[in-house]
């Protein structure tokens, strides 16, 4: 049985095509630093007018991938585009065209909401004061306390008071309420709903679901799994068989199907698996030894699981 790393289907998945559209391209880029491989030779694109967020547990290379989008760091390998610029050539640029919201907004604390909004005005076109009183507005922000006065919920909401061509969010509900969470969340899906096109990093599985059109799903620096949330909804199953004997094998799936992770439990085996169909289900059921098989639509967890731990032992 196949695991997900190394698959020819992988690779059509996440070498996807140019696109004139696109916000963000992505080519062939490897991050090497002394002690380690941050980034392996990843390939995307975001759509303009998209919620596309980036999955990946604590050093994945999240964070990597957003420096080099923001010119913060040169990719050992490949290249980048952001909004059709070069963020080693145009790095000044792409940060005026750009919103970037980490999970710890640095501001000047002692400066009060308006003046930060007027401050930061210097930066940008003639409409974004106007656009920052506005969404500040719509934030509850009360524009004479000082920032240092806010809670972290409301730090974050005037990094956000901000309208641009793409927003880049980096883990950026880490700490925040449940109720905040929600109102940025939701903010989100606004800004997709406008034109305007969201990067958004996280390794929180529930606000992700909540947002995004398309997934990726990063490990070790390498992308798993890159695809749009209704195709994964359809396609992606937990698969449990029954087995006459432990030491029945089950074949390798006729691509595009493919197995994420399989578990072992006596006679039952247990697999995640993507590109689910009537004729996948019939070729198990073909198998010498297999008693059943039972199916359903796997959580955006457990495709997570499967695409990080891959092949589990048996138990």
């Amino acid at each position: 049985m196949s695991s997900i790393e190394s698959t020819p289907e992988l690779a059509s998945i996440v070498s996807l095509s140019s696109d004139p559209g696109s916000a963000i391209r992505v080519q062939n880029v490897s991050m090497h630093f002394r002690s380690c491989d941050a980034l392996n030779n990843v390939s995307f694109e975001v759509p303009k007018g998209t919620v596309f967020a980036i999955l990946g547990e604590n050093g994945a290379g999240k964070t990597t991938l957003i420096k080099l989008l923001t010119g913060f760091l040169k990719p050992t390998t490949g290249s980048c585009e952001v909004l059709g610029l070069n963020p080693m050539r145009d790095a000044l640029e792409i940060r005026r065209r750009v919103g970037y919201v980490s999970d710890a907004p640095s501001l000047y604390e002692w400066m009060r909401v308006d003046e930060i909004g007027w401050f930061t005005s210097s930066f940008y076109d003639g409409n974004f004061l106007e656009r920052y009183k506005e969404l500040a507005s719509d934030f509850e922000l009360p524009f004479d306390r000082k920032l240092k006065q806010l809670s972290k919920g409301g730090r974050a909401k005037v990094a956000l008071a901000h309208d641009p061509e793409l927003l880049i969010l980096d883990e950026p509900t880490s700490g925040l309420d449940p109720l905040v969470r929600r109102e940025f969340l939701e903010s989100m899906v606004s800004r997709a709903a406008a034109g305007r096109t969201v990067f958004l990093s996280s390794h929180q599985v529930s606000e992700i679901e909540r947002v995004a059109d398309t997934i990726a799903i990063l490990h070790q620096g390498t992308f798993k799994l890159i695809d749009s949330l209704a195709a994964l909804s359809e396609s992606v199953h937990e698969v449990t068989i029954g087995l006459s004997d432990s030491l029945v094998a089950l074949p390798v799936l006729t691509p595009p199907a493919r197995v994420l992770m399989e578990n072992s439990d006596g006679r039952q085996r247990r697999l995640i698996v993507q590109g689910w169909s009537v004729e996948v289900e019939r070729e198990l059921q073909s198998c010498n030894g297999v008693v059943s098989v039972r199916h359903r639509r796997a959580s955006l967890d457990e495709l997570f699981v499967a695409c990080v731990r891959g092949r589990s032992e048996a138990t």
